[in-house]
């Protein structure tokens, strides 16, 4: 049986799929990374990848004209969508699935930093989300979004109504950070330095929390994606995960050598597909 693969679109690189990625490797998937900043985007099938993630960055769905290649990304989430294949957007992810859907994105009363359960909804209860309950989680967003039509709330906090949403069992959105692990939280407030200085957050505290929080939360986000991979039909695999270990592959294009015109445009594709670098997870 072909091994299947999750293909994951990355805005920095601290925010990967975090502690998602041994849950999606036991349930035999090879991890694809594909950077935002660095790969061409439009050269992606919508359809191809049997999951797709769309995971969190520092910029907003609304900044297109700023950020082109978030006008790929809709592109690509509208076709998704549109054949009902299986995806799961977190927080930038999550807002660029409910703009795909016709949802508005707009900035929040004001930026949600830190760690705190959601309350999850009868519907939220009764899903995949029931593993996190009660459970403190990351959130680290300033903007939110409307709920798109044909949508079910999961999830909310009092500052932040829409915390999670799922248009029935093969997408889902979820605004808050499940997938963040202890031992990489550093990677976060060294990432985003500027914008906790900005706002007065203490980044010690922050710190502090990870340390008292994430160790649970790693155990609950690994039973969370293992229901949603059940619930969506997305585990054939696992129960009879592979042998040795899926390979990880990170794209990391010669998007930006072919953009200022310092490399010949047929190089540039060879060079697109020679430079996906494989390591072991």
């Amino acid at each position: 049986m072909p091994q299947r693969t999750a293909l994951a679109i990355r805005h920095v690189s601290f925010e990967d799929l975090g502690g998602f990625a041994d849950p999606l490797e036991r349930a035999g998937y090879r991890i694809d990374y594909h950077d935002a900043a660095e790969c061409d985007l439009g050269a992606i099938d919508p359809v191809e990848a049997d999951l797709l993630v769309v995971l969190g960055g520092p910029v907003g769905v609304y900044d297109v004209d700023t950020y082109p290649f978030l006008a790929d990304e809709i592109a690509i989430l509208e076709r998704r969508l549109a054949a009902d294949l299986p995806t799961l957007g977190i927080c930038l992810g999550a807002q660029l699935i409910a703009r795909a859907l016709g949802g508005r994105v707009y900035p929040g009363p004001s930026k949600e930093i830190g760690w705190a359960p959601v309350v999850l909804t009868n519907a939220g209860r009764a899903g995949p989300l029931a593993a996190l309950a009660d459970v403190p989680v990351l959130h680290w967003h300033g903007d939110t979004f409307d709920l798109p039509d044909g949508c079910e709330l999961l999830a909310s906090t009092e500052l932040c109504r829409h915390q999670a949403f799922a248009r029935g069992p093969r997408v889902l959105g979820l605004q808050f950070h499940p997938e963040v692990v202890g031992r990489d939280f550093e990677r976060w407030l060294v990432g985003h330095a500027c914008e906790l200085a900005a706002t007065g957050i203490d980044p010690r505290n922050l710190r502090a929390d990870a340390i008292r929080h994430a160790p649970r939360l790693m155990s609950a986000a690994d039973a969370f994606i293992e229901r949603w991979l059940e619930a969506s039909g997305l585990a054939e695999y696992w129960r009879h995960p592979p042998m040795h270990r899926p390979i990880v592959r990170t794209r990391r294009g010669s998007r930006w050598r072919k953009l200022l015109g310092l490399l010949p445009a047929a190089e540039a594709d060879s060079s697109e597909k020679d430079r996906a670098c494989q390591f072991p997870s």
